[in-house]
């Protein structure tokens, strides 16, 4: 099975948690992007006296964390029920004594797909969020940041090929050996236990070697956008227009733009890993079936 078909069937079997939960967490999404526009506002309504900018921003935080607090509670209710729902089914199957090691290392896989869906995917629509929202927002400040922030994607979008590429052989690497854990520990033989945990140990320096270099690459990337979008609206260009809330709304804008350019290698990384995860499970559309009503009423 795919790894597009499992998310498809997933969906498909739980779309009304999933539905809820993804609508909260874009009213959060969208509440947090606000922010910054509303705090520019009162900024400059405060230099002259006017106090609504002020009510706003506190109208909006408000209905930003109340979102926030409904999304926390459901979310964990869900992805922990369809975890229950995934493994029970996974392992409830017949496999031989021989098949222990891979069933163990099956379930924790499982747990990271899941993971994947709680955590990462809720990662990657922030970025995007972050990515998309702030170029929306900032062409209500300045299009030439919009610009310079559009320019940078391709430089950023390069790094992530070459990036993605390489952790897909890592990652790979990495979960041949974990398959190989519970036999070589039930086999009781210090060395071979020595040696797959130095060799657990290798791979997981050379992914997290690569995740420095990656890190590097984007902060220089991050600085670049930060240092020309803020000289491009400031007084040198700007002696009248700009106020003290606009520059606080744009460098705001650009910091969640920047925020959101982070994310794309991790986004690379964990969907090359779930690549491998799925592959291994080898997850079959009865392995995701199983009702969540009761789990999430709960």
């Amino acid at each position: 099975m795919s790894q597009l078909s499992i998310f498809k069937t997933i969906f498909s079997k739980h779309k009304w948690q999933l539905w809820l939960t993804y609508i909260l967490f874009s009213l959060e999404m969208i509440g947090s992007l606000m922010r910054p526009f509303f705090l520019g506002k009162a900024i400059d309504g405060l230099i002259y006296g006017n106090n609504r900018g002020l009510y706003e921003l506190i109208a909006v935080h408000l209905a930003y964390v109340i979102v926030g607090y409904a999304r926390h509670r459901f979310d964990t209710r869900t992805y922990t029920a369809i975890y229950t729902s995934l493994a029970t089914n996974l392992l409830s199957k017949k496999y031989d004594s021989k098949d222990v090691s891979k069933l163990s290392a099956h379930s924790n896989l499982a747990k990271e797909f899941v993971d994947f869906l709680e955590y990462d995917l809720v990662y990657v629509l922030e970025a995007a969020y972050n990515i998309f929202g702030a170029l929306i927002l900032l062409c209500f400040y300045d299009l030439k940041v919009v610009g310079i922030c559009l320019a940078i994607l391709i430089p950023v979008s390069i790094i992530s090929f070459f990036y993605g590429k390489k952790m897909k052989v890592l990652n790979k690497n990495n979960n041949d050996e974990l398959e190989h854990q519970v036999d070589i520990i039930s086999s009781g033989n210090p060395l071979a236990i020595r040696r797959h945990y130095n060799k657990l140990r290798l791979w997981q320096i050379k992914i997290s070697d690569q995740e420095a270099l990656n890190f590097g690459l984007m902060e220089i990337m991050v600085i670049v956008v930060i240092g020309l979008s803020l000289y491009v609206t400031s007084w040198i260009t700007h002696p009248v227009e700009v106020g003290a809330g606009s520059l606080v709304g744009i460098y705001s804008y650009i910091l969640k733009f920047s925020s959101g350019l982070d994310t794309i290698p991790y986004t690379v990384q964990r969907l090359s890993n779930l690549k491998d995860i799925t592959r291994r499970m080898e997850l079959n559309e009865e392995d995701l079936c199983t009702d969540l009503k009761p789990a999430v009423n709960e």
